[in-house]
């Protein structure tokens, strides 16, 4: 008995974690009400950095170059590809006047180094304010680059957008990965909101050229393989200089994994950059995912026990209920209500899959951009 009460207790500190980030940290951006931003129209370098992307190239940059703004240029960055990347860039580039082509060759000091490249790309490009996405990413509409850069201002100089993945049918793998895709938006929207913005994603963030070049690029950072995008906000992302763009328009998609192995060896590249977030945000994230881990763990533990069945039952309810109106408002303004029904499944799946890759890559290393 002297064992199930610390469990017992151990649930309660949990449910009480669980309560305060659902309601002071996620609550924010799940009750918080966009406002519409007026167009600026300001120039704008759109940065595609691909390697071996020919045909992905061939699908996306399309729906780049419809874009309806009136100053932008594209810039695509051929990371030394051994396919016939750089031939579809040089292709678009005919075709188009406000596309730019850099071919970056493969050096070895900077072999396989994304953030090389893309520095690159950012000096060829001609105007202040650069919009990022990837070689398998689309706009959902022919204002992404509008509703993107209508948050520019003289304090905002990173806005994070949303990226999420097309939806396949009957793929739990598929719900999985847009799952966790929601999870980690409304984390780090809902951060940014609390005034510690953390990370974007490379698919849809924006940020100055000024902001670049006075954080001395990703120097700090270089020798991480990833973590273009997520660490280069994690330095020089503040409360002051860092807005959030919601609006349906200005969303990308990318194509989802199709096998557990892919995602999972996605996932361990982009997990590896966590341990060089600032310690604030890395005590924050820890203690959120071993609540998460604990909350079911506990719950099932006492469960089965019948220990105080009544009382577990109850604080089980508070939680999940707490949680379906916190991620179901959430999920709503990131159009993927339709999650919502997988809820309890695809939270345990996702813990399971992230306790995988933090064991994995403690014993080895995951592989990069390469």
């Amino acid at each position: 008995m002297v064992f199930l009460d610390f469990v017992f207790y151990a649930f309660i500190v949990v449910v009480c974690i669980q309560v305060v980030f659902y309601l002071l940290f996620f609550g924010r951006f799940a009750f918080l009400k966009p406002k519409k931003v007026a167009s600026k129209n300001i120039a704008i370098s759109v940065i595609v950095c691909a390697k071996n992307e020919s045909d992905n190239l061939k699908t996306f940059v399309p729906s780049i170059i419809a874009q309806d703004y009136p100053d932008f240029e594209i810039v695509l960055i051929n990371d030394a590809s051994h396919d016939d990347t750089l031939e579809v860039m040089h292709h678009y580039e005919k075709q188009h006047q406000n596309i730019k082509v850099v071919d970056v060759k493969g050096i070895e000091a900077f072999w396989g180094n994304k953030k090389y490249a893309l520095t690159l790309g950012i000096k060829a490009s001609k105007n202040d304010f650069l919009l990022f996405t990837d070689a398998d990413c689309k706009p959902v509409s022919k204002y992404w680059i509008k509703e993107m850069s209508a948050h520019f201002t003289n304090k905002k100089s990173i806005i994070l957008g949303y990226g999420g993945y097309s939806k396949i049918k009957r793929s739990f793998l598929n719900k999985l990965i847009r799952f966790e895709t929601l999870i980690t938006a409304v984390h780090y929207f809902s951060f940014a909101k609390l005034g510690m913005p953390y990370m974007g994603v490379g698919r849809n963030l924006a940020y100055t050229k000024k902001e670049f070049f006075n954080a001395n690029g990703y120097i700090n950072h270089m020798k991480v393989r990833s973590g273009d995008d997520d660490l280069f906000v994690n330095q020089v992302a503040t409360h002051q200089n860092t807005a959030i763009c919601l609006s349906r328009q200005s969303f990308t998609e990318s194509e989802p994994k199709t096998t557990i192995k892919d995602w999972l060896k996605q996932k361990r590249r982009h997990v590896s950059t966590a341990k060089h977030y600032k310690l604030k945000h890395k005590y924050l994230l820890t203690l959120l995912f071993l609540s998460n881990l604990l909350f079911w763990s506990l719950a099932i533990a006492l469960f089965i026990s019948t220990y105080s069945w009544q009382i577990i039952l109850s604080l089980f309810l508070l939680r999940i209920i707490l949680q379906y109106v916190i991620l179901g408002m959430s999920s709503k303004k990131l159009n993927e209500s339709d999650l919502l029904i997988y809820l309890p499944f695809l939270e345990i799946f996702l813990i399971i899959a992230q306790l995988t890759i933090f064991i994995n890559n403690l014993i080895s290393k995951p592989k990069h951009w390469t």
